[in-house]
């Protein structure tokens, strides 16, 4: 039975117009960005007319890019993906190392949130732009889970200060949860995601990452995936995210935005 997230994907927007940058994001072409520079540049046609900036299609309608028709993802993908060390979240072509580069999934897919390059752990990716929006936004509070080894032994002051919020980025970071779970390690669970948070929590305490893992994301855990590996989420995790999400702000992350989290 197909789940509640891919009725949605499927029935979304058919009968109504759709933002073109949008539209050649979910037809695999581009991001929305790269979308928006693609029609300043002229190289996108509806109808076989020049596309302008911000325009909405509605179906029926011939999209092309140069002279190549385009068409949207019909079918939903929703990956948990183990990343390793050493591996970027980024959709620029030109870094080698880049997530997408190193998955060659036969679909385009973008990360949901990212993890700095020098962390590994779960990261989920999708076509569905509408996950991504609803899961990024900080408003909504979604839980994000990670196992941290220090460079020098936890203690409970180091856990209290923690979860009580520390000083960074020009703000104070929300209370979280915390837990020692080896002599120097701990777990911790946000609801937020600024850059490189929980590396700079700890640089601000007096101590330093040497190993983060980010081991679930809401309802999805990494489980028994080894670094480099991916699965497809079960009907049983896309209803329960659509439970968790559904009414969650889908209001577009704009910019830096997407630099966010690990």
């Amino acid at each position: 039975m197909a789940n509640k997230i891919e009725k949605e994907f499927k029935n979304r927007e058919n009968k109504g117009p759709v933002r073109l940058n949008k539209y050649l994001s979910e037809a695999g072409i581009c991001s929305r960005r790269e979308a928006d520079k693609l029609i300043e540049k002229g190289l996108v046609s509806v109808d076989g007319r020049r596309a302008e900036t911000g325009m909405k299609v509605l179906p029926g309608q011939v999209v092309k890019v140069g002279s190549k028709p385009v068409a949207r993802e019909e079918e939903m993908v929703v990956l948990a993906v183990n990343k390793p060390r050493g591996i970027v979240c980024t959709e620029e072509r030109r870094e080698r190392d880049s997530i997408v580069r190193f998955l060659n999934y036969p679909r385009r897919i973008t990360y949901v949130g990212r993890l700095d390059k020098d962390s590994e752990g779960l990261l989920l990716m999708t076509n569905n732009g509408d996950i991504i929006n609803k899961m990024m936004r900080a408003g909504n509070r979604h839980e994000k889970e990670y196992k941290v080894t220090v460079d020098k032994p936890v203690t409970a002051d180091f856990l209290a200060k923690m979860s009580s919020g520390v000083a960074i980025l020009d703000t104070v970071t929300r209370p979280c949860r915390t837990e020692q779970i080896g002599k120097y390690k701990f777990r911790i669970v946000l609801t937020q995601g600024l850059n490189r948070q929980i590396r700079r929590m700890c640089e601000a305490l007096g101590y330093e990452v040497k190993e983060l893992l980010r081991t679930r994301i809401m309802n999805i855990e990494l489980g028994g995936l080894k670094p480099g590996q991916y699965r497809k989420l079960t009907d049983e995790e896309l209803n329960e995210l659509y439970e968790q999400i559904k009414d969650s702000s889908n209001e577009t992350w704009k910019g830096t935005d997407r630099k966010k989290d690990g």
